[in-house]
């Protein structure tokens, strides 16, 4: 392909246009490597927490305030599903006013609603199992990787629970039919090994079951810290959750979420990558907003960091890093796979071979994170053996012009464009797929190393 540059090279993206615009059918971004990096940022809010207080605000009786939320393509999709099913939402930028319908009266209506979700993991399968549980007939479908992404499991758990519940797509994949009269309760088993956000979207819809829940948890829980955040979050709405055993929960039903004033912590998946900046560059970054002791377990990445050799300091702002990173390491990330790619771009840079393990779920994700992932390194020269559960990396003696595809996965393009950092020729295709959950990514990374980004296009 042909490459013809952008004209406006070295002018940082605004807010409001993330992404110069060009001619040329595939965009890139190319980061122009620099010495150590210093500097802080506070990350936007939680997609995560987002999503669910959403769908817990609505669900609740009154007026919920949510402040610090995050405005991305996937809590758009969630906050637009929500309002076509009559919840009002006041967006007043970071402040979202969300007016419940726990006192409303709800009436499901005769008609089937068709709900759009775009390629949103969590608002399709919390929504799901929400819809499930008011009672009614709903269609929802997104792009055509989410209609790959499973949630056949969760499926059959609401319809165990009495609901005509039917995905439409091969293997239990979405678009997803729903004809409830509501959630019956008892003891319904949820596999845990695909998805935590299954059981998530059943916990938050449990407490409108006309009798007690217990759920089951088949087949081990991938991301523990996830179902954590869920039950953290519906506490605060006013209903508590109870481990009965490590693979049981029990919640008392019916009960009435309570509306709240709540803050939204930073994004601590995004947070992963600018403390993986001096990891890969050298210097010190603090990410303000987070401490270990915050809802979201990806806090714990920074752990992944100290062990590779860096610095990890916490003070009252938040968490800072120092590196750079030395030295490969052997990690289990089952419980914090968001930040996967984050790390194996980390260890490119290192001394030593590093395995991940643990992640066999997130070939259901965005994309496949393990097997794409290792094509694209493998471009970068690394030698790479992958595994069902995660690759073990070897990095080049030096790293090889390339161009990556990010196969529409923000996480890809976030993760892979850092390794410019140490390399100029590394090319990252299609870098507004960040709107999914972090629009200003690339803006906001300009300003902490102080470097204008190389934008152009490929044709």
């Amino acid at each position: 392909m042909a490459e013809r540059e952008s004209q406006n090279l070295h002018a940082s993206p605004s807010s409001e246009q993330s992404y110069p615009r060009s001619a040329g059918a595939h965009p890139y971004v190319s980061l122009v490597p620099r010495g150590p990096v210093s500097g802080a940022i506070r990350p936007p809010g939680s997609k995560s927490l987002t999503n669910r207080a959403l769908i817990l605000a609505a669900l609740a009786k009154g007026r919920s305030i949510l402040m610090g939320c995050l405005r991305s393509e996937d809590t758009d999709f969630c906050s637009a599903a929500l309002r076509k099913l009559g919840v009002r939402i006041d967006d007043e930028g970071e402040r979202w006013v969300v007016h419940g319908l726990g006192g409303s009266g709800w009436q499901p209506s005769p008609e089937t609603i068709e709900l759009a979700v775009g390629n949103s993991g969590t608002t399709i399968r919390f929504l799901a199992a929400a819809l499930a549980a008011l009672g009614g007939r709903y269609f929802l479908h997104g792009v055509p990787r989410m209609h790959q992404r499973p949630i056949g499991d969760l499926m059959a758990s609401l319809n165990a629970m009495g609901v005509g519940a039917h995905a439409e797509s091969p293997g239990g994949c979405p678009p997803v039919r729903l004809n409830s009269t509501g959630l019956h309760g008892g003891t319904v088993e949820i596999a845990g090994n695909v998805s935590s956000q299954f059981l998530s979207g059943l916990l938050m819809a449990a407490p409108l079951a006309r009798h007690p829940v217990e759920l089951h948890i088949t087949n081990g829980l991938v991301s523990r810290s996830y179902v954590d955040m869920t039950r953290r979050i519906m506490e605060q709405f006013g209903v508590p959750t109870q481990w009965l055993e490590q693979d049981r929960l029990r919640i008392e039903s019916p009960k009435h979420y309570q509306a709240v004033e709540l803050e939204i912590e930073p994004d601590a998946s995004a947070a992963s990558y600018f403390w993986a900046v001096p990891a890969i560059a050298g210097g010190q970054v603090l990410v303000r907003g987070l401490t270990r002791q915050a809802w979201q377990g990806d806090v714990r990445f920074v752990e992944c960091l100290a062990a590779m050799g860096c610095e990890v300091h916490e003070d009252g702002q938040g968490i800072s890093v120092t590196g750079p990173a030395r030295r490969g390491i052997d990690v289990d990330m089952r419980d914090i796979s968001d930040t996967a790619q984050t790390l194996a771009a980390v260890a490119m840079t290192v001394h030593g071979s590093t395995r991940i393990r643990g992640i066999a779920h997130n070939r259901f994700k965005e994309t496949d994170r393990i097997g794409d992932l290792a094509r694209e390194l493998r471009k970068l020269g690394a030698h790479i053996d992958e595994q069902d559960d995660g690759l073990s990396i070897t990095p080049p003696s030096a790293m090889r012009p390339a161009t990556l595809e990010t196969y529409h996965d923000h996480r890809m393009a976030m993760s892979l464009s850092l390794l410019g950092l140490k390399h100029g020729e590394i090319k990252i295709l299609n870098p507004a797929c960040t709107a999914k959950t972090y629009p200003d990514f690339f803006a906001d990374l300009e300003r902490l190393t102080g470097h204008a980004h190389r934008w152009g296009s490929l044709a």
